[in-house]
């Protein structure tokens, strides 16, 4: 909802600036998008008046101007306009003068045009930011001619082109919860004000004059649906002169982002920005039998609405019908025919209140959502109607395009029984933990219209959102003040501490972005086609998903068993934006599918992707290390992935560059390495890229929970370099398994220093070289300690046919 400041100032003034308008009207409840001074972008644009007009002796087209801009001697500016000529002597203009700035930023500078000085700009409307809807007597191409305008202040030479054509209101933006359509109004956001700053609010009941003619004359209205149609107020106006509205409504339209059209669409969008109650206005010849019948659309029947398009309606769709057909869906958007023409001589106004869950309903089933429907829907008040119809027509005669008809017809099922809650200062204070006294209660409902009495709150009929204890209290603690309540702990309910797994998970984030990698959040329901393009097997498990009922489209219709497909998709993006290094991870879950009807498995995993910087396999092998380390996980193995692996996405990866970790105790917990090329092709990644899967329930119970303290040593480490010769196809990690075990507890650490295979070296071998660093914490290791303990890792190593190279 946007509000005119301007507007607003009919009914009450705050007397405060737009910005503390805004924050205050925030913290009593009626949030505050932002504002918008219009004209903001102009500066040092005036009204100027013609005195002179000469050709340009340098060009056909051009001509010069002597214009008055209020100064002690005119500025002459030079202007190619068609619509400027000797005729024009005497006119008024928007001059932008030199160091002027125009909408869009567009500066304006004095200058020479073609040997003559031009000393600023004659300006077309759409330079000022504006359309021939807010000044219909302007020329489109062409400088804009001012007109003075009946009630307008007066234009004079040097005056402001801002406050000269009413381009100087302030727009506030509200965001209206949908509990508070009464604040969908200029009047119910000066009732908001008066409760917020306390000034007088004059709000007048309209009126209208009418001449004696009985409505029954022209039409008549047959409510069929008092259920879906609890009101229907409808009156006439003939006689109608179909013009351009005065410039204060075109101003206040434009304002609240209305575009004008013509004086009696004009007033039916006043309306219902002024009382928040749509409006409708039919041409009298359109409407057969001079019958308006308010009912169901039958089996069949199609209607061709204002916007141009055949709509089929249903039977459970409500419309405004005449004697043989729809005229209009009722609460949504009216016929093609039943809008006001240029040669229309008689109309129809309606006001009514429908159901709002019928319009929703209707507008949604229709594809249609208007200004009207996103009202109704909210539910309006039924004793709106007959005053917003008032108004509409006192409009019509301050206006003086029409003569209103005397009587309406006024078709009354509503309930006008006034609700009323329990009033308990008690309970109040009590919900919302304040010690507020019983009679300021009263004072700040009394503010919002909300009357006292018998131990009651009697709410009126636009509040329809008053409807138990709770809503009181609402009221009363907004008013009060939502920054004025104490600070207080829930009472019976513990504090909120993390979880182990929160706790862990926070570990894996914190790891993850020391070692270098960005954070990424994936939605969980993928395309089923994601198992093809990561080469998942036809019959493997990962295919049997969980589909959605009622996906976003095919490309989100199942939930994801593998975590691999969403980083790939992330990878693939960054690729394709020439990203040229990457480096991410995600904590997300799987949905894994269990027995019939019953919700999935969704245990949570962390992937890892990469590609660039020349990174490869061993990169992201020592980051899941980095990640162990950090997380306490002591004792993994890493293997190389053959036909056994335990993971489904094996065939994701290349063969000879895909591996398995395992805990110390042979669990797997995750699988790495290059995503196959097949895979690559698939999402358009032309480098080699480098992926895993880590399974994080897994690794939390591999973790070790407790932090200890390992002290300095004292005693000095022994080293040994140790070069040994063993068969191609033993893996390092096996061999560095067998010195650990064979040193014993003295070992402090094993580290793989080369690998050399050569001349050298007998085909079919490999040397491996290694650096050990024993030492105790007992004593000083002797030589024969650490002799001993070389000779049990050399006969380890002997068994598995690794001998001392020499």
């Amino acid at each position: 909802m946007n509000l005119s400041l301007k507007w607003l100032n009919d009914y009450i003034k705050p007397g405060v600036s737009a910005k503390q308008f805004c924050y205050d009207m925030t913290m009593t409840g009626s949030k505050v998008e932002g504002y918008e001074e219009e004209g903001s972008e102009i500066s040092n644009v005036v009204v100027g008046k013609i005195l002179d007009v000469k050709p340009h002796t340098n060009s056909d087209h051009l001509v010069i101007c002597q214009v008055d801009v209020g100064k002690d001697a005119p500025v002459q500016i030079v202007t190619g306009a068609p619509n400027i000529r000797e005729e024009n002597i005497g006119d008024l203009v928007p001059a932008a003068l030199d160091n002027s700035t125009l909408p869009g930023g567009k500066k304006i500078k004095k200058g020479k045009l073609r040997g003559e000085l031009s000393e600023g700009m004659l300006c077309s409307i759409g330079e000022l930011g504006l359309t021939l809807h807010d000044f219909p007597y302007a020329i489109e191409d062409g400088i804009f001619i001012l007109k003075q305008e009946e009630g307008c202040p007066e234009l004079r030479p040097g005056m402001d082109i801002k406050e000269a054509i009413g381009l100087d209101d302030v727009s506030v933006e509200f965001e209206i919860t949908p509990n508070r359509p009464d604040c969908l109004s200029v009047l119910g956001l000066a009732r908001e004000a008066h409760a917020t700053f306390d000034k007088p609010l004059t709000i007048k009941e309209p009126s209208f004059k009418g001449n004696g003619e009985d409505i029954n004359s022209y039409i008549k209205v047959f409510d069929e649906n008092p259920k879906l149609c609890m009101r229907y107020t409808a009156g006439v106006v003939k006689n109608v002169k179909v013009g351009m509205s005065p410039r204060w409504m075109r101003e206040r339209l434009r304002a609240s982002g209305v575009r004008p059209i013509n004086n009696f669409v004009d007033i039916t969008n006043y309306v219902m920005l002024e009382y928040g109650q749509p409006m409708h206005a039919f041409d009298i010849k359109y409407i057969s039998g001079n019958e308006i019948h308010i009912r169901n659309a039958r089996d069949g029947e199609t209607i061709t609405t204002l916007d141009g398009t055949e709509r089929k309606l249903s039977e459970n769709m409500l419309v405004i019908a005449d004697k043989d057909k729809p005229a209009a869906v009722a609460g949504v958007m009216g016929g093609e025919y039943s809008g006001i023409m240029d040669d229309t001589t008689t109309v129809v106004f309606e006001s009514a209140c429908f159901d709002g869950a019928s319009v929703r309903k209707t507008a949604k089933a229709l594809g249609m959502r208007t200004d009207a429907s996103a009202r109704f829907e909210k539910g309006l008040d039924p004793q709106n109607t007959l005053t917003a119809l008032k108004r509409a027509f006192e409009l019509v005669e301050l206006l003086g395009c029409g003569e209103v008809v005397g009587t309406v017809a006024d078709c009354d099922h509503s309930d006008k029984t006034q609700k009323s809650v329990e009033f308990d200062p008690e309970w109040i204070n009590n919900f919302l933990g304040t010690d507020i006294p019983e009679a300021d209660m009263v004072k700040y409902l009394e503010k919002l219209d909300l009357k006292i009495k018998d131990g009651r709150v009697y709410a009126p009929s636009v509040r329809i959102d008053i409807g138990c204890k709770a809503d009181v209290a609402e009221e009363v603690a907004r008013i009060y003040g939502y920054n004025n309540i104490p600070h207080t702990k829930l009472r019976g309910v513990a504090e909120a501490v993390l979880t182990p797994r929160q706790l862990f998970v926070r570990s894996i984030n914190r790891a993850m972005v020391a070692l270098g990698a960005y954070e990424i959040s994936t939605f969980s329901f993928v395309s089923p086609k994601s198992m093809d393009r990561i080469c998942i097997p036809a019959d493997s498990k990962l295919r049997n998903a969980v589909t959605i009922s009622n996906p976003l489209g095919e490309d989100t219709s199942v939930m994801r068993t593998s975590i691999l497909p969403s980083m790939c998709e992330i990878l693939s993006k960054n690729y394709r934006n020439k990203n040229l290094e990457v480096c991410l991870f995600e904590n997300g879950s799987e949905y894994i599918p269990t027995e019939p009807d019953k919700l999935p498995d969704e245990p949570m995993r962390l992937a890892i992707g990469m590609y660039g910087g020349n990174r490869d396999f061993y990169d992201l092998k020592g980051m899941i290390e980095q990640l162990f380390d950090i997380l306490r996980i002591k004792g993994v193995e890493f293997a190389a992935c053959g036909e056994d692996c335990p993971f489904d996405e094996k065939d994701s990866f290349h063969p000879g560059r895909r591996a398995v970790v395992y805990s110390a105790d042979g669990k797997p917990l995750g699988i790495f390495g290059e995503l196959s090329k097949a895979v690559q092709d698939n999402y358009g990644i032309g480098v080699r890229t480098y992926a895993a899967k880590l399974l994080i329930p897994e690794m939390m119970k591999a973790a070790d929970p407790d932090v200890r303290y390992t002290p300095l040593p004292k005693y000095p480490a022994a080293e040994r370099d140790l070069a040994i010769v063993c068969d191609d196809t033993i893996p390092v990690a096996m061999l560095e398994k067998a010195i650990r075990s064979a040193a014993g507890n003295i070992l402090e650490s094993v580290k793989l220093f080369d690998v050399y295979k050569g001349e050298q070296i007998e085909k079919g071998k490999k040397s491996v070289a290694y650096s050990i660093i024993m030492r105790s914490h007992e004593g000083t290791l002797t030589d024969e300690q650490t002799d001993s303990a070389m000779k049990k890792i050399l006969k380890k190593l002997s068994e598995m046919g690794a001998q001392i190279r020499s």
